[in-house]
């Protein structure tokens, strides 16, 4: 896959299938319009594009901050990859780019920019400036501009649409169940693991301390998680503790840290990736570490009750 910055460095080429989006998350709505995409783009004999932004847009147009992602841009890359998108462009979202008519949006960058035959749309996708641009303005240009609109379908779960906001409140309120089916998969975050202050081996529940790849990506809600572990190309089960260790300290930073199961080497620097399955509960303080090692082996005992369930 080839990935572009700037519409510069795309050549022009009505031959081309394009679709354009944020896609956090690359959740099954989405996966529908990539597919879509890809294999529109082999019965046509198309080039296929993908038109991303970054950063995400309710930072600049909202001034939110505080929005994070269920993808990277690492990794929302290497899943795109995988789906057989042959060219990425990503472009840098600002407030002069949001003041970009609809309109001109078309003209500039899709028909005049980039060159299309065919362009794939989420069900309910707006772009533009005042969220102007949407399939039916683009059907009126289309039929103009000789090229195709086409419209996917919203994929469904439980009756109701799924979207990135969905999933992302979902994890938040620690609904760890409901964000991994509308994800369709299970969530999943990487980090490097670094030097903490080493108080879970003195409980007896040596854990590894968690230093996020990203720090846009977003983190659920604290609590005890069962979790799939990946050290270094190793699977594994463990238990996942996000929180800010209210038993010892009074205040702190938030700290994720995981317990991998019959686990016994040092493995600082080791790139880690956690899956998340179950919310086992939310985060507690204990009244002594007694309290919170009784605690500790009852979600131990429950990890393993998890990953028994799922295995039946």
């Amino acid at each position: 896959m080839q990935i572009f910055y700037s519409i510069k460095d795309l050549t022009n080429n009505k031959n081309t299938v394009l679709t354009l989006g944020t896609f956090d998350g690359i959740h099954p709505g989405h996966l529908k319009i990539i597919d879509r995409l890809v294999s529109s783009s082999k019965e046509r004999g198309c080039r296929n594009v993908v038109i991303t932004f970054y950063p995400h847009p309710r930072t600049i147009l909202g001034n939110d901050n505080s929005v994070k992602m269920l993808t990277t841009q690492i990794e929302k890359i290497k899943l795109l990859e995988k789906l057989g998108v042959e060219n990425l462009l990503i472009i840098k979202f600002t407030k002069e780019f949001a003041s970009l008519s609809a309109e001109d949006f078309i003209y500039d960058y899709l028909i005049n920019g980039i060159g299309l035959t065919e362009i794939v749309l989420g069900h309910d996708h707006h772009f533009g400036k005042g969220r102007r641009g949407n399939a039916e303005l683009l059907k009126k240009i289309g039929d103009k501009e000789s090229f195709v609109v086409t419209k996917a379908e919203a994929f469904m779960v439980d009756g109701e649409a799924v979207s990135s906001t969905k999933i992302r409140n979902a994890l938040l309120e620690g609904n760890i169940t409901r964000a991994n089916k509308l994800l369709g998969r299970n969530y999943e975050f990487s980090g490097v693991v670094v030097g903490g202050d080493k108080r879970g081996r003195e409980l007896g529940f040596p854990t590894a301390n968690i230093k996020l790849s990203s720090q846009e990506k977003l983190l659920p809600a604290s609590g005890v998680y069962a979790v799939k572990v990946k050290v270094e190309n190793e699977n594994h089960i463990g238990l996942l503790s996000i929180g800010k260790r209210p038993t010892f300290y009074s205040e702190g930073e938030l700290v994720s840290e995981v317990y991998i199961y019959d686990f016994n080497r040092e493995i600082y620097g080791a790139e880690v990736t956690t899956e998340l399955v179950e919310r086992l509960r939310g985060e507690q303080k204990f009244s002594s570490a007694e309290e919170l090692i009784k605690q500790m082996n009852k979600d131990k005992e429950n990890g393993y009750k998890v990953f028994n369930k799922s295995n039946n």
